[in-house]
């Protein structure tokens, strides 16, 4: 009776496994041999990536437990996602360790040395091919930037030709570059480096700003030539002679003497006076005469004695007006032009306002004296001295000392001048 008791047990547990294996549900077995696919999937991956013939595995239930050592935590690390990318997987247990053993952590860099030395040889020849070929470039671009002509033709001066040729330098240097990269295959690498070169140059574009905004005012004024060395100028309100026009400045020799030295940055957003253009050049100043004097004829007077003096131009001919009626007289302007090339400018108005001032004397018209003052008559008056008609020689000699000492500055200092005679002049 037992043994019956104990069949019929046994035939009520076979029959739902019967029913579960034909209904399709997966059995033990199954997950055996699920978890056996795990395993053998998981080392032929390991024995594939061959850097970890030390490290097993075990999968029980579908969890992945890996033991053993390895010779860097990145290879640790790297087991872990890769274990949980296989279809089944439910967790995975990373029991490696790093390895302690010196000659097996040094193995895989003296392998990644052997095989970097084995592409830097099989490299070695493109590399020299690519080299040969910048060189070539460049020299070619060096020996079309020594040349003369047509560089010194087409510039205005020797430092728009030097300029010229250093910008023919750098564009072979570029192509060059990029021949020697489209070689080897890397052109990529010429945009990385393009742009690190813009963003070096924005930088270095605002540090030296002032250098640059120089430089590039002494292309212009190179290529202006608003003057001419020895001209006579007025810069910023600092008058004096051009000595020479450097890729920094503008230096001038001012009338008392002394240098001085004028950015080209301020001199090309400055108002420029250039007093040598011309050779005539006009002098004015200003007399009071008594407000009862017959003024036109005082006119007529000043106007024919300015005319009549020796350095004074017939065209333009001097003039004589009224400006302004002043408590003490009236004011006229006189002007007058002369040669500036022949006679000093400066000596010229004085010794006109001294031939005006004899000639209205000499015709009793009044010059009003608006200063009080204290007479001391005495009983024998000393006699006033009378002053000299005579006209002065009023030739530019001082002009022409400047002059010299102009030229014999640039004379001693030729490396570095902009300025050429035989270019076009603003």
């Amino acid at each position: 009776m037992r043994l019956l008791s104990t069949i019929v047990l046994l035939l009520s547990l076979a029959l739902p496994v019967s029913a579960q294996e034909a209904d399709g549900t997966i059995t033990t077995q199954d997950y055996h041999r699920q978890d056996a696919d795990i395993a053998v999937r998981m080392r032929e991956i390991l024995h594939e990536l061959g850097n970890y013939d030390d490290v097993t595995v075990q999968v029980n239930e579908g969890i992945v437990t890996l033991r053993g050592t390895t010779t860097s935590t990145a290879e640790i690390n790297a087991l872990e996602p890769l274990a949980s990318r296989i279809e089944g997987v439910v967790a995975v247990k990373n029991q490696v360790t790093e390895t302690a053993d010196i000659s097996q952590r040094l193995d895989p860099a003296l392998e990644r040395f052997r095989s970097r030395l084995d592409q830097f040889i099989v490299f070695l020849p493109l590399a020299l091919i690519a080299a040969l070929a910048f060189a070539l470039v460049v020299f070619i671009g060096v020996s079309l930037a020594r040349l003369r002509q047509p560089w010194e033709r087409l510039a205005p001066n020797q430092f728009i030709a030097d300029l010229y040729r250093q910008v023919l330098r750098i564009a072979f240097v570029v192509f060059g570059i990029v021949i020697a990269l489209d070689i080897l295959n890397a052109t990529a690498l010429l945009s990385t480096i393009l742009g690190a070169a813009g963003i070096i140059g924005l930088a270095l574009g605002f540090a030296v700003r002032d250098t640059v905004e120089n430089f590039i005012a002494s292309v212009m004024l190179s290529i202006r030539q608003p003057f001419r060395p020895n001209d006579t100028v007025e810069i910023n309100g600092d008058q004096g002679k051009v000595i020479r026009l450097t890729s920094r400045a503008t230096i001038l020799l001012s009338f008392d003497g002394n240098h001085i030295r004028i950015p080209n940055a301020t001199v090309f957003n400055s108002r420029i006076i250039n007093y040598t253009q011309n050779a005539e050049r006009r002098f004015k100043f200003s007399i009071m005469v008594d407000r009862d004097s017959d003024l036109q004829a005082t006119r007529n007077l000043i106007a024919q004695t300015v005319q009549s003096l020796p350095f004074i131009l017939t065209e333009p001919a001097a003039e004589t007006w009224i400006e302004a009626l002043h408590p003490s007289g009236v004011e006229l302007i006189v002007t007058g032009w002369v040669d500036q090339n022949e006679s000093s400018i400066v000596r010229a108005k004085g010794e006109a306002i001294r031939q005006v001032k004899l000639a209205i004397q000499a015709a009793g018209i009044v010059i009003p004296d608006a200063t009080q003052a204290i007479q001391i008559i005495r009983d024998s008056p000393e006699p006033t001295p009378s002053e000299s008609s005579h006209v002065e020689p009023v030739e530019a000699k001082s002009d022409a000392a400047l002059t010299r000492i102009v030229e014999a500055e640039r004379d001693q200092d030729s490396t570095e001048d902009l300025l050429r005679d035989d270019s076009l002049k603003e």
